[in-house]
């Protein structure tokens, strides 16, 4: 019996090890980037009053977004995230750069954002849902033959 106490030892030591550095290193922090911002060195290639939206695109690449009016500018956004355990994500760092173009869609403007110019804005995407889920063309053709009107069609 001493014996086999002497070799418990050591294992439950091992044991124990283990579950603190497994502890351990749950508790680090993980980061992880999103998006992409042009570099200072990238941006300073581009002329004001000079290039054109096609030019933007060949030097910088292709916007991360942009605005919702045709002749509206280019966004480019970065976020930087720390995980932290089971802790909500959380935003340490956001660069925009915001390339706004005259009528004649030539540069009017070059500007960068960071944290430090405003409030965070939780970048999500919301898609509005429909009743029509996993509903088949011939389900929804049967669900509807009771609620046919024929008064309504001859209006």
């Amino acid at each position: 019996m001493l014996m086999f106490d002497k070799m418990l030892k050591p294992a439950v030591r091992t044991v124990a090890f283990c579950v603190c550095l497994g502890a351990a290193a749950g508790c680090t922090a993980i980061y992880k980037n999103h998006g992409y911002v042009p570099s200072p060195h990238e941006l300073a290639e581009l002329k004001v009053g000079v290039d054109t939206r096609d030019s933007v695109i060949e030097a910088v690449g292709a916007p991360s977004s942009s605005g919702v009016l045709k002749d509206s500018g280019y966004y480019y956004v970065a976020s930087r995230f720390r995980h932290y355990g089971a802790k909500e994500p959380e935003v340490v760092s956001r660069e925009l750069v915001a390339i706004s173009f005259d009528q004649r869609g030539v540069v009017r403007n070059i500007e960068r954002y960071g944290l430090e110019h405003g409030i965070v804005v939780p970048l999500e995407r919301r898609v509005t849902s429909s009743s029509v889920e996993n509903k088949t063309f011939i389900r929804q053709l049967i669900g509807n033959i009771g609620t046919f009107n024929p008064n309504t069609v001859t209006n």
